[in-house]
């Protein structure tokens, strides 16, 4: 018991508990919202794992393999320019047609709140 109030007073028991928690739950975890704003399906890659998100959807992630992203910001078939992002607690995303004079079907991951 003397050692447990030893370790209290450095303020390590707390720390010990949170580490506890972040191991046995696999990790720290990070939430966030994606939402498709275009009219297509995007298909994008997930802490390793693929999604098919559909237009109108919103989705609420609670990642804990460190929330990083990969998805084909080109919608063309014929082409793939694959980008990644590591998507941060808290904040909203949204995939948002990213049209320019060179290529009409680029699409972008936007940070909006």
């Amino acid at each position: 018991m003397l050692n447990q109030s030893c370790l209290e007073d450095f303020g390590l028991i707390k720390e010990i508990d949170q580490q506890a928690a972040e191991t046995i739950s696999g990790g720290a975890q990070e939430v966030f919202t994606i939402k498709n704003k275009t009219s297509y399906n995007i298909t994008y890659v997930l802490d390793g794992r693929s999604w098919l998100h559909k237009p109108d959807e919103t989705w609420i992630w609670t990642a804990t393999s460190g929330g990083t992203i990969s998805f084909d910001k080109d919608s063309r078939a014929d082409y793939n320019v694959n980008q990644d992002y590591d998507l941060s607690d808290g904040r909203i995303y949204e995939f948002q047609d990213n049209p320019s004079p060179g290529n009409p079907y680029d699409l972008e991951l936007y940070s909006v709140g």
